[in-house]
């Protein structure tokens, strides 16, 4: 009798500690954050997680002998469901000490991140913390398994498996490096925030007064220095943008990119109608998406930075691809520091996870100037060339107008191994259009001309370098390897995906290269 009673006693207790655990932090900080309009930690990953899928947590009871409120050491970690597959997740809990990190907590981010690698399953960051504790430090920060351990663990990770962050609140101090570690970051606008010292430390050490927005909100990331991938209008959507991502995404390096069932454009034809035919006049790429990829299936990353470039994932006839495209309407489609930036950051991830590129280019090349010279333009567009010679996954280069001096190169042309260069008829290659060319070679010669014969000179010198550019020419010579009537691109572009599927990637005999940062 006594044993029973005890074995129920025993249950009891387990079972008002894990209700204790699983309801989070004290009272008034679950009021305070239902007042911020954000959502409990258990409800982030239930809405993360397949409808009725089960969650698995460990370390559930971390922390609840100390009786200081401190429930799961204000970190959830465990494995779930998205999409049908196993992910891994770890989501820190606001309601505990605003989701800040202790012996504890630190411990289970670790362990869930070992697993993901043991496992080889993705990793869910579902960020919502102020960092360290300063008053357990010691416990902490220094040592062998301590904090920072968690970085060289994402670093490890990194390219293993798919490791996306939701940051829904700050993530501050070293914290900060969680979302920047992680592959993409969807930030929560006017909540969300990245900072590496508070405004009031930058007030005390710079003299500088700047508010949280300004100095580290979402929309300064998403739009500013490129730290975040999407801005959200709420936790709603960015936990929908993880699942979007995690649906083109293999669970790690070793698999391919999950297929889907074919759909239709939507935009069916008029691919040629959205493209002027003036190379100087620009245009929305948007409607060249439309008709190329399956409905309603494009994924863009960064759309509020660097936008003279799009990079985002997308499906043609059910197969995952990565877009590259020039954008004409936003300063010409000339390639910046920051674009470059930008392309060479999703060409990594693409070439990590298996996914072929495509690239669309319309672009008159890299921007010139002294101001962007100081900004080391030929290093950023270096980088991004690099990180395209060592891209191993199969990528397609379709200039869709013109593809001038190293903005064709930086969209993947002909020296750079593609399975092909496809090109519109009305298409251009050249080092220069051909109203810069005639100026470049011609100035002297026409400075001395006037009136209408300087402008009848200027026009036949114009088509006569026209004529040597012309896309039928470089077909003949096979710089080009197909010219593609617009309303078959969709179709060739599918076709050619389908045949290289079976791609082997070869393995490069050194530790690495030493490529411009």
């Amino acid at each position: 009798m006594g044993a029973a009673s005890s074995d129920t006693g025993r249950r009891r207790e387990l079972a008002e500690r894990t209700a204790a655990a699983r309801a989070g932090g004290p009272e008034r900080h679950r009021a305070r954050l239902a007042a911020q309009g954000k959502l409990p930690v258990r409800e982030r990953i239930r809405r993360l997680l397949d409808e009725g899928s089960p969650f698995t947590e460990d370390g559930l009871l971390a922390h609840t002998l100390a009786g200081d409120e401190l429930s799961a050491d204000g970190v959830v970690t465990g494995i779930g469901r998205v999409h049908g597959r196993d992910v891994c997740v770890m989501a820190n809990d606001p309601t505990v000490k605003a989701g800040s990190w202790g012996a504890r907590t630190v411990e289970k981010i670790l362990r869930i991140q070992e697993r993901a690698e043991r496992l080889q399953l993705p990793l869910c960051y579902l960020v919502d913390s102020a960092g360290a504790r300063i008053t357990d430090q010691v416990e902490m920060f220094p040592g062998r398994r301590h904090a920072g351990r968690i970085f060289h663990n994402q670093v490890r990770l990194s390219g293993q498996v798919p490791q996306p962050c939701a940051l829904f609140g700050p993530s501050a101090a070293g914290g900060a490096y969680i979302p920047a570690f992680c592959d993409v970051c969807f930030m929560v606008d006017g909540q969300a925030s990245m900072y590496l010292g508070s405004p009031r430390m930058a007030q005390a050490v710079t003299g500088e007064r700047v508010t949280l927005e300004e100095m580290g909100g979402a929309r300064m990331h998403c739009t500013v220095s490129g730290c975040g991938d999407r801005l959200c209008p709420d936790e709603a959507d960015a936990l929908g943008a993880l699942r979007t991502l995690l649906g083109f995404l293999p669970p790690s390096w070793r698999e391919p990119p999950p297929a889907a069932a074919a759909r239709p454009p939507t935009r069916a034809g008029g691919l040629a109608a959205a493209i002027p035919a003036r190379a100087s006049q620009g245009y929305d790429v948007g409607p060249v998406l439309e008709a190329l990829l399956d409905a309603d299936s494009f994924f863009e990353l960064k759309a509020l930075y660097a936008r003279e470039l799009v990079c985002g994932l997308g499906r043609i006839d059910g197969r995952v691809v990565g877009i590259v495209a020039s954008q004409p309407k936003v300063k010409g489609g000339v390639l910046f520091v920051d674009s470059a930036d930008k392309a060479t950051r999703f060409i990594r991830l693409c070439d990590a996870f298996n996914v072929p590129l495509v690239f669309l280019a319309d672009v008159p090349g890299f921007m010139i100037g002294s101001q962007v010279e100081r900004q080391g333009i030929i290093r950023h567009g270096a980088k991004m060339i690099a990180e395209l010679s060592r891209a191993t996954v199969p990528r397609w280069c379709v200039v869709l107008r013109k593809a001038y001096g190293a903005g064709l190169y930086a969209m993947a042309g002909p020296a750079f191994e593609p399975e092909a260069t496809l090109a519109l008829p009305t298409a251009q290659i050249a080092v220069m259009g051909p109203e810069a060319a005639v100026n470049a070679v011609f100035a002297n010669r026409l400075a001395e001309l006037e009136g209408d014969e300087r402008t009848r000179e200027v026009e036949r010198l114009q088509r006569a370098y026209a004529a040597d550019l012309d896309i039928f020419r470089l077909a003949s010579d096979l710089v080009v390897d197909a010219v593609v009537d617009p309303d078959r691109l969709r179709d060739e572009l599918a076709q050619r995906l389908r045949a290289s599927a079976g791609r082997r990637r070869p393995a490069v005999a050194r530790h690495h290269g030493v490529f411009p940062v």
